[in-house]
């Protein structure tokens, strides 16, 4: 198992220095990937980009660059020149967001996410290959049948043409997809004791492309407070908790909060989204079970700290990125220094 720093958004307290100070630094300790996330402000490829130029060695993820937002064509070469100019160390990660995001923000329908997911994919590919991309899909239709176009390919020799894929992924049909189509899954609400059923669907998805799990990356993203008392660190995850849970998507279609009820947490779930959608997040947040919280985020002590990290080896991860949930840049990097002494110290 490596580590991994994801960064998400900016935010109130996060300013672009701030996100680079706390990638140099992981890259100074080792960690093997900084991750970088967009919704509707900062978007991932001007900030991996920012942070190619200024750091040595670690890998830069997109975590995830959304499909909506760019066509298959735009995020093979967006893919290939992170990954030339960074002398090989681009991480690809894909996601369709959500139907708010996706036909709020973006104007592209949400429906047949799937489906529309493994075209794109095939397309990227077809791009990174070098191959002419001529696809003809019931989303994506390359050449245009009625027009001038023609099948093109990428107009420079990327680094690399395997440039790993990873999906972002939480319902069962599409972490079977990701076993088939990806090279990684980016995970979250990743809890280590349930890890069977994740692989499961993986795992079929793997086998339908005559693949077993050798190489396949999970990649789960996990908050991690510092502190003593495990109930006020899970109190400062609970707001976040409570957004996915609560507020992220409508009340018919949110797949996280599916996710909780998946996980045990039905009668939690429904109260959590409840309380959120009457804007009582406070509430919300309160509703969240500590449970939840500890299952999946890591919080504590170094001591508590290394248990947690041999879970997750334990469970099969290969990258383990964390999300120090902090309130300043002085703040993160100690978290990235406690938790790299202690991975260092539990021997993984």
């Amino acid at each position: 198992m490596r580590l991994g720093l994801n960064l998400g958004y900016q935010t109130a307290w996060s300013t672009p220095a701030d996100h680079l100070a706390m990638a140099q630094e992981a890259d100074r300790l080792g960690y093997a990937v900084v991750w970088a996330a967009e919704a509707y402000g900062s978007d991932t490829v001007s900030m991996l980009a920012w942070m190619a130029g200024q750091t040595q060695r670690i890998d830069l993820g997109a975590a995830v660059m959304q499909i909506p937002a760019r066509t298959p064509a735009m995020t093979a070469m967006t893919a290939a020149t992170i990954d030339t100019l960074s002398g090989g160390r681009f991480r690809l990660g894909l996601g369709v967001s959500g139907p708010q995001v996706s036909e709020g923000w973006h104007g592209v329908r949400f429906a047949k996410p799937l489906a529309r997911t493994r075209e794109y994919v095939d397309i990227v590919k077809l791009a990174l290959a070098r191959e002419r991309v001529a696809y003809a899909g019931d989303h994506y239709t390359l050449p245009l049948p009625d027009g001038a176009g023609k099948a093109i390919k990428l107009g420079f020799h990327p680094l690399r043409p395997d440039i790993p894929i990873y999906l972002a992924a939480v319902g069962p049909k599409n972490l079977e997809l990701a076993g088939e189509i990806a090279d990684g899954w980016l995970a979250i609400f990743f809890a280590p004791d349930a890890v069977a059923d994740y692989v499961g669907h993986i795992a079929r998805g793997r086998e339908k492309a005559g693949r077993d799990m050798t190489g396949f990356d999970i990649a789960p993203t996990v908050p991690v407070v510092l502190g003593e008392d495990l109930s006020a660190c899970a109190d400062v995850i609970r707001w976040y908790a409570a957004l996915y849970i609560g507020g992220m998507g409508s009340r018919e279609q949110n797949f996280y909060n599916q996710l909780a009820v998946r996980m045990g947490y039905e009668k939690e779930a429904k109260l959590v989204q409840d309380l959120y959608l009457s804007k009582q997040v406070a509430e919300a947040a309160a509703a969240v079970p500590q449970e939840f919280i500890e299952r999946t985020s890591i919080l504590g002590t170094k001591t508590q700290i290394k248990k947690r990290l041999q879970e997750y080896a334990a469970a099969g991860v290969g990258t383990l990125s964390i999300s120090p949930y902090v309130g300043d840049r002085e703040s993160g990097i100690e978290t990235l220094r406690v938790v790299a002494e202690a991975f260092a110290e539990s021997g993984l």
